[in-house]
Order: structure tokens, then C-alpha cells, then sequence
């Protein structure tokens, strides 16, 4: 086996989490066990970059049970969790490279270690992997049958592939699932942006002025539960339609710069670059608290800050201060990367469930149909998507109606009217 990880000695550890993790997700569970007797990626290759935490590690050994071989690599440097990478290697067999921490250079060695499988079908959070490939002389290798992308960065990205005509092989946007961007970019960033806050920091959101940049399904999510926790929310948009649903929602909806004067915390969830930036570091608060709920760190103008701070020093575990001329600081967490994964966990296992059954099941359906896909960026078939939300509800113990017959008919009529 081949592999790059911090400590193997940390596998027990990570093999009691993993377990943890399997038991809150059900659906992805029981599809696994529906298909691991017939073993239908039996001899199919399969690179992943993702983030290489618990709910990952269930998704990984469902696709290795169902024959498939698989390497993982992680998809941003502060999200691996240590103890789950060496338990995938000790007790599953399964090949990671994935350091919490490393830097640049190693990040994309590790992206080149996992892509020297020549992999049938890559999984992508980020499209980091899909980017090597096309950015690179491996282009004019074999390539990949088909691929999954899980996030709305990603997915930006492919569709501009798309647009040049250059996207190589077709990639199924598994982010673009109902099952995954109303429940995972709404519920799960809403839920563990807060918490990779408050572990980082302890700060009292309740009382505090709480900005949210972007009011997409994940800036939704975060505004939803800071709101729950009393905080006053601010959300500031370029959208006029997001924005006028901000507006009805209750939100203050302000300029980002009329925002920043008035801030306790700021977080960034756009999926663009250089949200905060020059001009709204300077107007800024005494000891507010930034940080990123995007997938890159771009969203916030590191050079910038450092450029305009007279030193920085790290006052706690990830928690950074700028100290700027006149005595402010500026608090950033987590390197300005997805705070939710480097001060927490990341999403909880409940939602990831319905995620990776999404990926599991385009895998699967990669592999079935990718003869017949073309060079583009399709939609998860509806087929899976309803049958991820029926399984996660017989899972929950709800039942739900059918239609008659004659509803199905008068739905499907265009004769039948006053």
C-alpha cells in the first residue's frame, strides 16, 4: 500500500469515530448493503479529493465493499481529520494522502499521488482533481469515464469548462441535487459554520451583530441559525433577488461596508473572492471576529490584511490577530479557510448521509451509462434524487401520501378546467 498520512498510530481512535459517523447514516448504509453482493465496481478505479473526515471514510469503504479500488486525497489542507485518515489505511486498506496542515506544494503532490491510478471515475470537492487533470499533460492520458463534483464552487468551475468546450469528461453535479443543497448547504453549513465559531472562540453569539456575505443555500444556513442563537443578522448581497428574500426573512439587509462598522462577526459564504477587502478591513470594529464558510480561502484578502497590519501573532488554536494602526485588531479563524472544518468537524453525519448517497449512487450510475454521456455537466437523475429523500424518510419512521390515480390524470390533462 501506498500512503501519506501524520501518524498510523492514530487509527483506533479514528476507527471508533468512523463507526460513530456509520451509525447516523442510514441511507447511505443500507444502499451499500444492497449492493455489495453483486460487487458492481468490481475492478473500477476511483480517485477522490475530499474532505478526509468521518462521513468520508463511510462513503470511501462503501465504494471499496462494492468492489471499487480507491484513493483519497484531501480537498482543503486544514480539513483531514489524522485519526480518520490512519484508520482508512490501517483498517480499511484504503490508500490516503491527507496531512492536516500541509501546505501547498504537499496538498497537490497528493492530488498527483491519487490521480496515478488512472482513475475510471473521480469524486471532487472543489474541482481540484478535475483541474490537475485538465491543467496538466495528463490530459492526453486515458481518461476518466465520468466524475462527481459535491460543491457549488466546483460546479462554478465545471461550467465554465463547459462554456470554453473544454471540459474533457462529463461530471454529474451532485451538488445541484435537491437531497444536497437544500439540506447539506442549508442545514449542515447553517449548523457547523456556528460551531467551528464558538469552539474556536467561545464567543457569546447571542446580542452580537452577525454579518453573513451571500445569501445562497449555505448563507441561508448560517443566517437561519445565528438568528436562532439571538443574534442580530445582517446579510449583504449582490443578488437583488436574494436579497429582496433576505429582506422578507426578517434580515437586515445592508451595504457590506455600512455592515462592517457595525460587526461582532463576519463570515463569508459566496463561493467569489476578495469579499472582504482593503476597504472594509479599515472601518471595521475593535477585536471582530472574521471568517470563511466558502470552499477557498480567497474570500477574504489575506495579502491585503497583512499588508496593511503592523504584526499578527495566534492567540489561540487557529485564531490569528492583525493588529492595525490605531490599536485594532482583527480576529481571523481558521487560516480564512472553511472554518466549519478547520475549528470543527464539519457537517454533522445526519446530512452527510443524504450527500453521499447522492455520490454513491452517480457513481454507480457513472458506471452503468458512461458509454452514452457526453462532455458536460449533468444533473443528478431525478430517479436518485427521490429515492435518497424516500429512504432518508422510512429511516426517520415518516410515512407520506400517494397520489390517485385520477390525480395522477388530472395533473397530466390539459382538457380538464372550471
Amino acid at each position: 500500500m501506498q500512503y501519506h498520512i501524520k501518524k498510523i498510530q492514530l487509527a483506533s481512535k479514528g476507527r471508533e469515530r468512523i463507526e460513530w459517523a456509520r451509525l447516523r447514516m442510514p441511507v447511505l448504509e443500507k444502499i451499500s448493503k444492497d449492493e455489495v453482493k453483486r460487487k458492481p465496481l468490481k475492478g473500477v478505479r476511483v480517485a477522490a479529493c475530499l474532505h478526509v473526515t468521518t462521513e468520508t471514510a463511510v462513503l470511501v469503504i462503501a465504494l471499496k465493499k462494492a468492489g471499487a479500488e480507491v484513493r483519497l486525497c484531501a480537498s482543503n489542507p486544514l480539513s483531514t481529520q489524522d485519526d480518520v485518515a490512519a484508520s482508512l489505511v490501517k483498517n480499511f486498506g484504503i490508500e490516503v494522502f491527507a496531512i492536516k496542515g500541509e501546505r501547498k506544494r504537499t496538498y497537490y503532490a497528493h492530488i498527483k499521488k491519487v490521480l496515478n491510478i488512472n482513475p475510471h471515475i473521480t469524486l471532487d470537492d472543489g474541482a481540484d482533481l478535475v483541474a490537475t487533470i485538465h491543467s496538466s499533460n495528463r490530459k492526453n492520458k486515458l481518461l476518466p469515464w465520468g466524475g462527481t463534483e459535491e460543491t457549488t464552487t466546483g460546479v462554478i468551475r465545471l461550467r465554465s469548462l463547459e462554456r470554453e468546450r473544454k471540459l474533457l469528461y462529463p461530471i454529474i453535479a451532485v451538488n445541484d441535487a435537491q437531497t444536497k443543497f437544500m439540506f447539506d448547504n442549508r442545514y449542515g453549513t447553517g449548523q457547523s459554520t456556528l460551531d467551528g465559531i464558538v469552539r474556536a472562540t467561545n464567543f457569546l453569539l447571542a446580542g452580537s451583530n452577525f454579518v453573513v456575505c451571500g445569501f445562497g443555500w449555505c448563507g441561508r444556513g448560517v443566517a437561519m441559525r445565528a438568528k436562532g442563537a439571538g443574534a442580530n443578522v445582517f446579510v449583504c448581497e449582490t443578488d437583488p433577488l436574494k436579497a429582496l428574500e433576505a429582506k422578507m426573512e426578517g434580515y437586515n439587509v445592508i451595504p457590506l461596508k455600512e455592515a462592517c462598522k457595525v460587526a461582532d462577526i463576519i463570515v463569508t459564504v459566496t463561493g467569489n473572492t476578495s469579499v472582504l477587502r482593503r476597504e472594509h478591513f479599515l472601518v471595521m470594529k475593535d477585536k471582530v471576529l472574521i471568517a470563511n464558510a466558502g470552499h477557498f480561502n480567497v474570500e477574504i484578502d489575506l495579502p491585503e490584511l497583512e499588508k496593511i497590519s503592523l504584526r499578527k501573532k495566534e492567540v489561540k488554536p487557529l485564531v490569528t490577530e492583525y493588529n492595525l494602526r490605531g490599536g485594532k485588531r482583527i480576529y481571523l479563524l481558521g487560516e480564512g479557510r472553511l472554518v466549519n472544518l478547520a475549528c470543527a468537524e464539519g457537517h454533522p453525519a445526519q446530512v452527510m448521509d443524504l450527500s453521499f448517497a447522492n455520490q454513491f449512487l452517480s457513481v454507480l450510475y457513472i458506471k452503468s451509462h458512461h458509454k452514452a454521456l457526453e462532455k458536460r455537466v449533468y444533473s443528478v437523475p431525478p430517479d436518485i434524487d427521490r429515492k435518497v429523500a424516500l429512504l432518508k424518510l422510512r429511516t426517520m419512521g415518516i410515512q407520506i401520501d400517494r397520489l390517485t390515480g385520477e390525480q395522477e390524470r388530472y395533473l397530466a390533462s390539459w382538457t380538464i378546467g372550471t
